[in-house]
């Protein structure tokens, strides 16, 4: 849980999250500040997208009750204000908040810090992305993985609730683990969370003791502040 300096609010804010319709299928809503960037260029002719005026501390939502806020390298150098953002969107508990983040040779300082305030503090999924373009291309599979058809319920045998895909994309990035044991110690685990907390005889027991050298090394690296 984040801390309380964070959750508490002096004096009343506006509503941080603006309530949308119903996203089309295959479609994507955006902030009207990102009109005309070169993110949008890299969707066009991909999904449609409809601009909203005031979407609160959100940039896009994929579907009706997924939201995202976008760090840009800029947003990260300037300070800590990005942080309030993140907060109101962790609040609004009707929305699965995902945060993309600008990982670049000038911000990647700061990237452990705010992975670890992201991930453990606000319980929130991070993927980070390197250019404007890099993070259209993700939006693109975001939408559609949204618009997957389900399978027939009546034909389908009873199994593990579906996981999510920016989480699995996250887990993904440990080096040397692969998207079947990245899958696994989320079935078994199911969060982020759960995986950094778990022992390591309990992750062993899911991906083996070498792919447990690997998940610990890559979130002790994650997540310790810099100094």
């Amino acid at each position: 849980m984040a801390s309380d300096a964070w959750f508490s609010d002096t004096q009343p804010q506006p509503t941080p999250v603006k309530v949308v319709g119903r996203v089309p299928p295959g479609g994507l809503v955006s902030s009207n500040k990102w009109r005309d960037t070169e993110l949008m260029k890299t969707l066009q002719g991909k999904i449609k997208v409809s601009y909203e005026d005031d979407l609160g501390v959100v940039d896009f939502h994929p579907s009706s009750d997924t939201a995202i806020i976008y760090v840009s390298e800029n947003d990260i150098i300037a300070g800590h204000s990005y942080r309030r953002r993140l907060v109101k969107l962790r609040k609004a508990n009707s929305m699965k908040g995902v945060v993309l983040v600008e990982k670049t040779p000038v911000s990647q300082q700061y990237f452990s810090a705010l992975q670890k305030f992201v991930v453990l503090e606000l319980g929130m999924v991070l993927l980070y992305i390197t250019s404007q373009t890099e993070a259209g291309n993700l939006l693109i599979q975001m939408v559609d993985e949204e618009n997957k058809p389900s399978p027939n319920p009546f034909r389908t045998k009873r199994k593990v609730p579906p996981i999510d895909q920016a989480v699995l994309t996250t887990v993904q990035m440990i080096p040397k683990l692969g998207g079947v044991k990245a899958r696994a110690l989320l079935e078994r685990f199911g969060s982020i969370k759960g995986i950094v907390q778990a022992t390591d005889s309990e992750l062993a027991s899911v991906i083996g003791r070498s792919n447990t050298t690997h998940v610990r090394a890559f979130f002790n690296h994650s997540m310790s502040d810099p100094r």
